[in-house]
């Protein structure tokens, strides 16, 4: 006999916001069993995962192996065997024929007993959803203890008159939506806000469940959230760390019996009186939230790639100060290692920045000097370079000598190196291809110059308090950047104040609009256009270089994809 349609009811839910590894899905099935069996001790009623959370999300071209779909096929029904009395919301790639599905499966007692699919899917930005999947068309409701809960994942909670509403007006008073929303800069209000609307607008209690991680580019932050019916925030797990919540929840009324399919789920446990409230994060800043992003992006490409150390060529510049502490903070001290490279340009200010730097953080530092291979080079071309004076050339080829010797101390260690270009620099092309652009991970590679200053006063502010030190040496900040690959070289000499170059760029890059566009808001011509040519002009240079962390709306990599064979100049 069916449970009876309750007036009103009160669950206890999790929300189970963990990071997965995309691809082992052996490994995420025994961290969502391991989940599964916590929520079961703490009386958890109905615990949901994240989006696609057995095979880890996105992942992307794995989905076309047969193997890989079956293989996550067979762990959810492995896992479905081992449920009892917890309902388990999981995602999982589903297949049915030829077609697959991002779906969600409903498990509880031994069984899987319905599966929902992801009806969105979402093709822009970063996202290539339509590539791989179908979009699903239809929907069942779910009777757990008498109450109506639906199911939605991800982009489908974005349309106001989408999946969750539809839900909602056919009976649903709780509904699930699982998640892999990547992290950008101010996206968690943006979030926080509409799922708040989709709840009071449907009289409908909302638990969004976020993975976390960093997976290549992208970093997924967390921030799950539960709202009820008025669109209140009742929880809120912090985000870029992994968290469970488990909450109980009071549903609103159930209006009338649906005239949809309801898939019974056997009643989980008596009515209950509230016990478990949720807990609210406190909100994190705008810095905060960038520098989160950058630890755990560059964590997870460090050590999901099997990597436990890294180096990096520490210039005495800011860049490369920046990336140290990133480093420090998201590996520990001991997993990074500093290299000093001077030349004959080189100041002893540099040097000697560089080594205050590594002993503020408490990193191994060397010191390698690249003039014995910088002057072999110039003997070994001088008979090619006859009659031509050192121009740009020989510049390169002082950072291609430095970029040679961290990838030989990687080769010999087993270290990442870690690349210290921002995006300033890697808009206009102000690096050496194979020089300092080598390496494994780009850290601040979507970080325009001004935010990189800003991040760092962050860094010493933030270290103020606990040690009443400063991490990076105030001299590094204050000083004119600079390659140093000539004499008396500054970086403004070749680009404009990068307060100006910056607000172009963001225009151009981030915002897509054209030269003429920007010249129309009052900016110079002349610069805006050489500034534009140079982003053009240096898509083939981005292309080689190795992947970043995106913190902006848009980033050079798979969110910005231009031809690198282009003529148009609008």
């Amino acid at each position: 006999m069916a449970a009876p349609l309750l007036t009103h009811a009160t669950l206890r839910i999790g929300m189970a916001q963990f990071n997965p590894v995309v691809g082992d899905i052996a490994s995420n099935a025994i961290r969502v069993s391991s989940i599964y069996s916590d929520a079961l001790a703490r009386g958890c009623e109905v615990l949901a995962f994240s989006e696609l959370v057995l095979t880890g999300y996105p992942p992307e071209d794995l989905v076309l192996k047969s193997g890989f779909v079956s293989d996550n096929l067979a762990a959810l029904q492995a896992f479905a065997a081992t449920t009892t009395s917890c309902v388990a919301v999981v995602g999982f790639v589903d297949r049915v024929g030829d077609e697959l599905f991002n779906a969600a499966a409903i498990c509880a007692h031994g069984r899987v007993h319905g599966v929902y699919h992801k009806q969105l899917l979402p093709n822009y930005s970063v996202f290539d959803e339509q590539r791989y999947f179908s979009a699903g068309k239809e929907f069942s409701l779910f009777r757990i203890n008498g109450a109506l809960v639906g199911v939605t994942i991800c982009e489908d909670i974005w349309d106001e008159c989408g999946p969750v509403a539809k839900q909602a007006s056919a009976g649903a008073v709780l509904n699930f939506n699982i998640n892999g929303s990547p992290y950008h800069r101010g996206k968690i209000g943006e979030r926080q806000q509409m799922v708040s609307e989709r709840a009071r607008d449907n009289n409908c209690v909302i638990a969004y469940v976020n993975q976390v991680c960093g997976q290549d580019e992208l970093v997924f932050d967390g921030g799950s959230m539960l709202f009820d019916a008025s669109g209140a925030l009742l929880a809120k797990s912090a985000q870029f760390v992994e968290e469970v919540q488990y909450v109980d929840v009071v549903l609103p009324r159930t209006a009338g019996v649906p005239e949809v399919d309801v898939r019974e789920v056997l009643p989980v446990a008596p009515p209950r009186e509230v016990e478990l409230t949720g807990t609210i994060a406190a909100p994190a800043s705008d810095i905060e939230q960038i520098f989160g992003a950058l630890v755990l992006g560059t964590r997870d490409y460090v050590r999901k790639n099997g990597f436990t150390d890294v180096v990096i060529g520490l210039s005495g510049g800011i860049d490369s100060a920046l990336v140290a502490a990133i480093a420090v903070e998201a590996l520990g001290a001991s997993h990074v290692h500093g290299v000093s490279m001077p030349s004959r340009y080189s100041s002893e200010g540099s040097r000697s920045d560089a080594a205050a730097l590594a002993a503020n953080l408490g990193i191994d530092m060397q010191t390698i000097s690249i003039e014995p291979a910088f002057e072999a080079y110039l003997q070994m071309t001088t008979q090619s370079f006859a009659g031509r004076p050192q121009d740009l050339t020989e510049e390169n080829l002082q950072s291609r000598v430095r970029g040679t010797t961290l990838m030989a101390l990687s080769n010999k260690f087993g270290w990442m190196v870690l690349t210290t270009g921002n995006k300033s620099e890697l808009a206009v092309g102000y690096f050496t291809l194979y020089g300092d652009s080598v390496g494994g991970f780009a850290v601040i590679k979507d970080l325009l110059k001004t935010s990189v200053y800003e991040l760092c006063r962050y860094i010493n502010t933030r270290s103020s308090k606990s040690t009443n030190r400063e991490v990076i040496p105030e001299i590094i900040i204050t000083k004119p950047p600079s390659a140093e690959l000539r004499p008396d070289q500054r970086d403004d000499q070749s680009l404009p104040p990068y307060d100006v170059l910056d607000a172009i760029l963001e225009m151009y890059v981030e915002q897509d609009r054209t030269a003429a566009e920007i010249i129309a808001l009052g900016f110079d011509e002349t610069l805006v256009r050489r500034i534009s040519r140079l982003v053009d002009l240096s898509e083939y240079k981005r292309r080689q270089g190795p992947p970043g962390v995106r913190v902006t709306l848009k980033a050079f990599g798979k969110d910005r994809r231009l031809p690198i064979t282009n003529a148009y100049r609008g």
